[in-house]
């Protein structure tokens, strides 16, 4: 570790792309890699700028210098406990997530969660305009970091800043519910470039950007988008889908020792017909509950038959203090014993259920091993997993059923479209996915394999930064 000199280009996030974990015996701590979709994305980029990263190490009140880990160069934010309960769990994740993913659970509106906010996001802004460097470029990410933009420029005015939300931009009429909707709105008005997974959360932003700040319509971009003129300056608004390192999965996928698993994963569950899969954060937006409640009735009404038919759902834990996800691994849980207790047999539930992360390799196998992989979420903003899935079937095995409120389904159009407030809409997917020819469903997933493979995070990350970089010449 060492301290640094300010980069020509910084990444800012909510978290660094390593965590602070301290050792239970007492042991100094120690760095460990994050294993989200965000760094993987970025982690290349940062490597080919000599940039840096801000963000917070994981752990509560600890405040740490900037020092530079495996090469890369970090910038810690400091949180309370307090903070991370009122800024993160509180605003971030009791306000903003339920209000755009469309009020699935009503969102909370607490002042003084809003006045943490603020204040984590200045704290942030303050730290970025320490570690960027003359003329750099700073790429700002995510809902919980959405004030930065304006604060930042108020700083460095010289910065060159971008901004992409990771989840979904909601319609006016649900945004404008939130108390604080002009303070957002101003605040990524603060970057040169503000990027969406999909057009329609361009188009949201910039309806409530001219409602709220009554600026002229301006003609639509080339990415989905369009232009606010601010006056002095203009902000471009764009559509960049997030996507994956498809090329490194679907090598992974094709290692002897990850098929090898993948045969081991189907023997472990008794050498079943199909395997469905399901792999989520535990999350209400998700919609577990709404794949096993489609299972329990296929079941039921015996168009599927629990001794050919396998689940297996892994739900790492998430955001376990907040009520709601305590609820939700109750119902989830509530449900898989129910389907085993009435369909499974001795040593051979119907359900295998994870509640626990597992390994990258692990997760590789069950993907290679799985017949159909249901992605029911009620909405959300691009959903990787679906992406990942496809990636490992280049060979055109599996089949892919996926919500029509994930934004990979803009992308991924001959996957089993789903409405998952249907429930006779995902059964019917199901069964389809389950009994489809297997040359029809060959053809299907290399479609789908095509279009991961051609639009990868490479792609995204350089058509957002060349946007970025574009604009800040403009």
């Amino acid at each position: 570790m060492s301290e640094t000199t300010p980069n020509d280009f910084v990444v800012v996030a909510n978290r660094l792309p390593v965590d602070l974990e301290t050792s239970s015996d007492g042991g100094p701590p120690v760095w460990r890699r994050s294993p989200g979709g965000l760094v993987t994305a970025l982690e290349p980029v940062l490597r080919s700028t000599d940039g840096a990263w801000v963000g917070w190490p994981g752990t509560a009140d600890v405040d740490l210098a900037p020092f530079t880990e495996d090469g890369l160069t970090l910038h810690p934010v400091p949180l309370s406990e307090d903070e991370v309960t009122e800024y993160y769990e509180g605003f971030s994740n009791a306000t903003l997530w339920p209000l755009y993913h469309d009020a699935v659970v009503a969102p909370t509106f607490h002042r003084r969660w809003w006045s943490v906010y603020e204040r984590v996001n200045r704290r942030f802004a303050e730290a970025t305009a320490r570690a960027a460097a003359p003329g750099a470029t700073v790429w700002v990410h995510d809902y919980q970091l959405q004030l930065v933009p304006a604060m930042l420029r108020d700083l460095r005015p010289d910065l060159t800043i971008g901004f992409f939300l990771h989840i979904p931009f909601p319609p006016p009429e649900l945004f404008l519910q939130l108390p604080w909707r002009k303070e957002v709105i101003g605040g990524l008005l603060g970057a040169d470039l503000v990027g969406f997974h999909l057009p329609g959360g361009a188009e949201n932003f910039l309806y409530l950007a001219r409602r709220l700040f009554d600026l002229p319509a301006q003609p639509r971009g080339t990415a989905g988008g369009g232009f606010i003129d601010l006056g002095d300056r203009r902000v471009r608004v764009g559509a960049y889908p997030i996507s994956i390192d498809s090329g490194q999965l679907r090598s992974h996928s094709e290692e002897a020792a990850i098929r090898l698993r993948a045969k081991q994963i189907r023997s472990e569950l008794g050498d079943p017909e199909t395997v469905l899969l399901g792999v989520d954060r535990l999350d209400y937006t998700k919609g577990i509950n709404v794949r096993l409640e489609a299972l329990r009735e296929l079941l039921t009404d015996g168009t599927l038959d629990p001794e050919k038919v396998v689940m297996v759902q892994l739900a790492t834990p998430s955001r376990e203090r907040l009520s709601a996800y305590a609820q939700l691994r109750d119902d989830v849980e509530r449900e898989v014993g129910r389907i085993n207790g009435e369909f499974g047999e001795l040593g051979r539930p119907v359900v295998h259920y994870l509640h626990r992360p597992v390994d990258r390799d692990e997760l590789v196998a069950m993907y290679t091993g799985a017949d159909v992989m249901l992605v029911t979420p009620l909405r959300d903003g691009m959903n990787l997993v679906a992406k990942e899935y496809v990636a490992c079937h280049g060979d055109g095995s599996g089949s892919l059923v996926l919500s029509e409120f994930a934004g990979a389904a803009a992308e991924l159009r001959r996957a089993r479209l789903v409405n998952p407030h249907d429930l006779e809409d995902v059964k019917r997917a199901v069964v389809e996915a389950v009994n489809e020819d297997p040359a029809s469903a060959s053809r299907r997933m290399k479609s789908l394999h095509t279009q991961v493979m051609t639009h990868d995070v490479d792609r995204w990350a350089h058509s957002f930064l060349g946007d970025l970089t574009e604009q800040g010449r403009a």
